[in-house]
């Protein structure tokens, strides 16, 4: 398959090549989910995949353009497990606490990845390079050499952006911004 041609219609040999490609990018991002997950990384390569396919634009431009659609379509589906997660399953077990309890401990208990998600939505708007950056090896799970082949600049670029994106995201998510 050419790199720089459109596609939108994978055969057999593409599915082959690309799948496992999508497992591993499942597996380095599952590494940093909570212990106790059920979420396996085949299971989540398989959802992005259907996702994706099942989604009305599959005209991706080139490889690259695909890997970028699943790390966003990855970051989707573990953002919208930890927003169930968060919702309470019965409404009879609740106890009552004090208000500023109450609000300590969901301080205390929000999610890693709805964290990250809204810190990545802000940069995203102030900086979408370095956004871009996160996306692909935060959620994507891609090394900086991919990331560098995947968004055309250098690896040291890729260094510079991922540096300068973990301290806006830890000073956003901790509100020191």
């Amino acid at each position: 398959m050419d790199g720089d041609a459109e596609f939108s219609h994978y055969s057999e040999d593409d599915v082959r090549r690309l799948y496992p490609i999508l497992r591993a990018m499942a597996g380095e991002r599952m590494a940093f989910e909570r212990p106790g997950n059920t979420l396996q990384p085949t299971a989540l390569a398989h959802e992005a995949w259907l996702r994706m396919r099942s989604s009305g634009d599959q005209s991706w431009k080139n490889t690259a353009h695909f890997f970028t659609a699943a790390a966003e379509t990855m970051r989707r589906i573990l953002i919208d497990r930890a927003r169930r997660r968060k919702r309470p399953k019965h409404a009879g077990d609740l106890e009552r606490v004090p208000m500023t309890d109450a609000e300590n401990e969901a301080e205390g208990e929000d999610e890693p990845t709805l964290q990250v998600n809204a810190a990545l939505e802000k940069l995203k708007k102030v900086n979408p390079p370095r956004a871009q950056v996160v996306l692909l090896k935060f959620f994507g799970g891609l090394t900086n050499q991919e990331v560098a082949e995947e968004m055309g600049v250098t690896e040291r670029t890729v260094e510079r952006y991922w540096a300068y994106s973990k301290t806006w995201l830890y000073r956003e998510i901790r509100g020191q911004r």
